[in-house]
C-alpha cells in the first residue's frame, strides 16, 4: 500500500507586509494548490522598495541556521522556488541550499530577478550576475525576463526588447545548455498582447499570448512563478502550468484594474484564490 503524501515547496524569497510581491504572494497561492509552503525568508521588509519608503531587516546571518535546522529535522523538498536575491553571498547560500536539499524528485524552479527594460537593478552588481549564474546549473526550470536572459548569456539587450521567435529559440538553447531543462522567457512585447516563450529540451518550443491589462504591477512575476512551480510539483505539464498562471493573472489583473488599485499595491489574486488548483 502507497501512502498518501502532501507535496511541499521551499520559498527561498523576501517577506513583504505590504505591495503583494515575493513571500507574500507565493505562499498563499501554492497553498491555494493544496502544497505546503515553506518560507526561508531572504529579508524583511514593511513594503516594498517601489513605495517611498520602507523599513528593512536583512536576514542573510540568519539563513544559514534556518536551513541547517530544516536539515537536522530532515525536511525534504518536493519543489525549492528562488526568488530576488539581495547579495552575492546571499546567493552563494542558495547555492549551498540547493546541495543540500536537492534530490532526483525535487523541482528546482530559479525565478532570477534582477532587472527589466534592458537594466539591471540598482542593488544588483557584476559578482551578483556572476553568482546568480551559478544557479543555472542546478535548476529545472528558469523564468527570467529578456533582461534577466541577455544578462544570463552575456548578450546585448535587442533593441525596444523585441526579439523574434527564432531567436528566443536560440537563447533558450544557450541557456537550457547551463542546466535548465525548462525555460520560459516571461512578459515579452507583442503589441497589444504580452507574449510567454516556453522551451523545453528535447520537446521543442511554443509561445502563449494573453491581452495586455493595465500597466506595470508589483508582484505579478511572483504569482506567475508561484503558479507555474505549484502545478510542475502537481505533475502538470509545463504548457499547462504556464496557461494556468496566464489566466489567473490575466483575471486578478483585470479585477485589480476594476479597483483602480495603485501599481505598487499589488495584484488582487486573493478575489480568485480558491479556484487555483
Amino acid at each position: 500500500m502507497v501512502l498518501k503524501k502532501q507535496k511541499r515547496i521551499a520559498l527561498i524569497n523576501d517577506l513583504t507586509g505590504f505591495g503583494r510581491c515575493s513571500i507574500t504572494v507565493g505562499l498563499p497561492i501554492i497553498s491555494a494548490m493544496k502544497i505546503q509552503a515553506c518560507p526561508l525568508p531572504t529579508a524583511i521588509l514593511s513594503a516594498h522598495t517601489g513605495f517611498p519608503s520602507s523599513y528593512i531587516d536583512d536576514y542573510t546571518n540568519h539563513m544559514r541556521p534556518y536551513m541547517e535546522n530544516w536539515k537536522a529535522l530532515n525536511v525534504t523538498f518536493d519543489g525549492i522556488c528562488t526568488g530576488f536575491l539581495g547579495s552575492a553571498k546571499q546567493i552563494a547560500i542558495v547555492v549551498d541550499f540547493l546541495k543540500m536539499f536537492d534530490s532526483p524528485t525535487t523541482q528546482i524552479m530559479v525565478d532570477p530577478v534582477m532587472g527589466d527594460y534592458g537594466k539591471l537593478y540598482s542593488s544588483y552588481t557584476q559578482e551578483m550576475c556572476d553568482e546568480m549564474k551559478q544557479l543555472l546549473a542546478y535548476a529545472d526550470l528558469v523564468t527570467p525576463n529578456l533582461t534577466e536572459v541577455c544578462n544570463l548569456l552575456d548578450v546585448e539587450y535587442p533593441a525596444e526588447g523585441i526579439v523574434g521567435d527564432d531567436r528566443l529559440e536560440n537563447m533558450a538553447k544557450a541557456l537550457s545548455d547551463k542546466g535548465p531543462a525548462r525555460i520560459v522567457f516571461t512578459g515579452l512585447p507583442h503589441g497589444d498582447e504580452i507574449k510567454n516563450f516556453i522551451y523545453e529540451r528535447g520537446v521543442g518550443s511554443s509561445v502563449l499570448c494573453v491581452k495586455k491589462i493595465g500597466g506595470d504591477r508589483s508582484g505579478t512575476g511572483d504569482a506567475f512563478a508561484a503558479i507555474v512551480g505549484g502545478s510542475l510539483v502537481n505533475g502538470e505539464g509545463l504548457q499547462t502550468a504556464v496557461r494556468k498562471a496566464a489566466d489567473f493573472i490575466s483575471k486578478s489583473l483585470a479585477y485589480t484594474v476594476s479597483l483602480n488599485v495603485p501599481w505598487n499595491y499589488g495584484l488582487c489574486f486573493e478575489e480568485y484564490l480558491t479556484e487555483l488548483k
